[in-house]
């Protein structure tokens, strides 16, 4: 049986979501909660990766499951619910969901949106969980520019060097940059695909604009070199969330949360 498995994580002390030789990630914790439970080793694959201390408030993996050993749990809710027991707290099982044979969490996605946190003031409740930027932002300055990111085409000039990718272009969706009081920003973003470290990238340059070290123009002209080295520094990992994943309905046979 496969199965997609809903999930939220802290990713504070881990190295980024996928299995490391020697650093602790999440899929490894999963894995061995998993083989745990179902009494053989039981390999997940997750939507995408994350780096190191990012974090996802919603994130899919699929795995398949031989058979329900019912003297270890005899439902998908019940394995959802054994697994929350056995998982630290900064990993939570949201739904365990029976899908077809073929389906796959990383390739069937149609949508995948990132949320960005950050604070300018120190708040010592975001610790970890939003990027603290010093000094003031021109958040109106910061919308204008991110508004020529709404395309769909070469996003070269925010993909990590020496990355391994077919091909570096995007369909970027929506980009919104959300001022919810006198200190804390939010953008979110969303696209049909992200290459590695762009979120983090795309961030960092617009933080530039904000600082007044870049105007629109230079921005629009970062985008069109499509070369890294143009761009800003990447935003710290800490305020960068996984925060909804989309899949064609057909692809689920039953939802079971936990």
């Amino acid at each position: 049986m496969r199965v997609f498995i809903e999930l939220a994580y802290d990713g504070t002390k881990y190295h980024g979501w996928q299995r490391q030789p020697v650093s602790r990630s999440v899929q490894q914790v999963i894995e061995e909660a998993l083989e745990r439970l179902c009494g053989c080793p039981t390999a997940i694959l997750g939507c995408g990766r994350t780096d190191a201390e990012v974090h996802a408030s919603y994130y899919v993996a699929h795995c398949d499951i031989p058979s329900l050993p019912a003297s270890r749990f005899d439902s998908l809710s019940q394995l959802a619910f054994k697994l929350n027991g056995i998982l630290d707290t900064d990993v939570a099982i949201l739904s365990i969901s029976e899908v077809l044979p073929k389906s796959h969490a990383r390739f069937d996605a149609s949508d995948r949106s990132y949320t960005y946190q950050l604070h300018t003031e120190k708040d010592p409740f975001l610790s970890g969980r939003s990027a603290r930027i010093f000094g003031s932002l021109d958040i109106s300055a910061m919308r204008s520019a991110a508004s020529h990111l709404i395309f769909q085409g070469d996003f070269a000039a925010f993909c990590k060097t020496g990355s391994d990718v077919k091909t570096t272009i995007c369909d970027v969706r929506k980009l919104e940059i959300i001022s919810f009081d006198s200190y804390r920003v939010r953008i979110e973003i969303s696209a049909d695909r992200y290459l590695r470290n762009m979120v983090r990238a795309i961030v960092g340059t617009l933080l530039d604009v904000g600082r007044g070290k870049m105007s629109e123009d230079e921005f629009k002209d970062v985008i069109s070199s499509c070369e890294r080295k143009r761009a800003g520094k990447s935003a710290p990992g800490c305020g960068l969330y996984l925060s909804r994943v989309v899949y064609p309905t057909d692809v689920f046979v039953t939802k079971i949360h936990a």
